[in-house]
């Protein structure tokens, strides 16, 4: 059974991941939407190279195109759905600490709406 993948949604309806996607070239996000689809079909067993935990309930997809290296950072969740919190294009070694604090943002967000009756 697979996976279903969702974007995170704010409270203005807008979705930060697709906003994203769609600023990049069409090679570059088919790439992307690529990799997410394994993700979606392979679910947990999916691993290295394409995913990384980085802390608590947050992971990271790892998409290389070409010299660019795409991070998504997502969340698993009940019902066996995937949560697409927050994408960026990698620059540095290491993840850096405002992308994590945005996606940890969103997650909070995601969790409290999910909540509401």
């Amino acid at each position: 059974m697979d996976w279903t993948v969702e974007s995170y949604i704010d409270a203005r309806g807008r979705v930060p991941v697709e906003d994203f996607l769609d600023q990049l070239p069409l090679a570059d996000r088919a790439r992307i939407v690529q990799t997410v689809g394994l993700l979606e079909e392979f679910g947990l067993q999916i691993g290295t190279p394409y995913v990384k935990h980085l802390q608590d309930k947050l992971w990271e997809l790892r998409v290389p195109v070409g010299r660019n290296a795409y991070r998504v950072i997502y969340m698993a969740y009940t019902g066996r759905r995937f949560i697409l919190l927050h994408a960026f294009l990698k620059k540095t070694q290491k993840t850096p600490k405002k992308e994590l604090e945005i996606a940890e943002r969103r997650l909070t967000d995601f969790l409290r709406q999910e909540a509401q009756p």
